[in-house]
């Protein structure tokens, strides 16, 4: 009998933002990849044509029963843990970006501390200065305030650090995860950032999650907000006053839900 030789994977090449971008794009996948082989998997990096290949991903309608294994899959992914809060992927000592931009990962022990000063504040601060928050600044300040006055013991994870809907794909073969912005943080902030932007079969996704010892922390629901400041920060700062507005509100909920 002959030998059957298998078909060769189908590829997708990207191109790099900004210098390096490739090559943290391809140490994040295989960090999370650890965790779940529903991350895509690298195929690929050429540092000096700052390119990256991986799979290419055939696209599936979602379903409940997809959005569940997502989030068993997600789950598997924060198990695998991360050093502290701001902790990079393990031997990566390169930038950290978050769609075209860069951000700070410095392993930092408190999670309110890491989120609110590398998180939050600087693209606040971006957004100031772009003049795209007009007079809400100060709600938003506040806001971090409150996370920085929290007294809790903040589960610790690895995450996906950019997980709107369009980075978490439907394949014919299951959930296929793409595009990180990984590192260190609250696993929560994967749920919020879903939530925000729209995420098909959202409950099923906790459901499979949570179903997979999957942990968000006290009154989860009711947090959400607060774990918004950071993507609405970065939108405010990148895409224009609208996403300026949202996050004054998202501050304004989340004083609410902190005091």
């Amino acid at each position: 009998m002959s030998e059957k030789t298998m078909p060769e994977k189908r590829t997708f090449v990207k191109h790099g933002s900004a210098p390096g971008a490739a090559a943290a794009e391809a140490a994040y996948l295989r960090w999370l990849r650890e965790g779940s082989h529903a991350v895509v998997e690298v195929l690929d990096v050429d540092e000096g044509a700052n390119t990256l290949t991986i799979e290419r991903v055939d696209i599936a309608r979602p379903t409940a029963d997809a959005a569940r294994a997502a989030g068993r899959e997600l789950a598997a992914i924060h198990a695998a843990g991360a050093a502290a809060f701001g902790a990079p992927a393990d031997g990566w000592e390169g930038p950290n970006f978050i769609g075209r931009v860069r951000q700070e990962c410095t392993p930092t022990d408190r999670w309110a501390e890491f989120y609110v000063h590398q998180r939050v504040l600087p693209f606040l601060e971006r957004a100031q200065r772009a003049g795209n928050v007009g007079g809400g600044g100060g709600v938003v300040k506040q806001a971090c305030e409150a996370i920085l006055a929290l007294d809790e013991d903040a589960p610790l994870a690895r995450i996906h650090g950019d997980l709107w809907a369009g980075n978490l794909l439907y394949s014919p073969g299951g959930p296929r995860f793409i595009d990180p912005a990984a590192h260190g943080g609250h696993p929560l902030t994967d749920i919020a950032m879903l939530e925000l932007f729209g995420a098909p079969h959202l409950d099923a996704l906790v459901d499979g999650y949570l179903a997979a010892g999957g942990e968000l922390g006290e009154d989860w629901r009711r947090r959400i907000p607060v774990h918004q400041l950071h993507p609405l920060a970065v939108h405010a700062a990148t895409h224009g006053p609208a996403y300026g507005a949202s996050l004054v509100r998202a501050a304004e909920e989340a004083l609410r839900v902190l005091a």
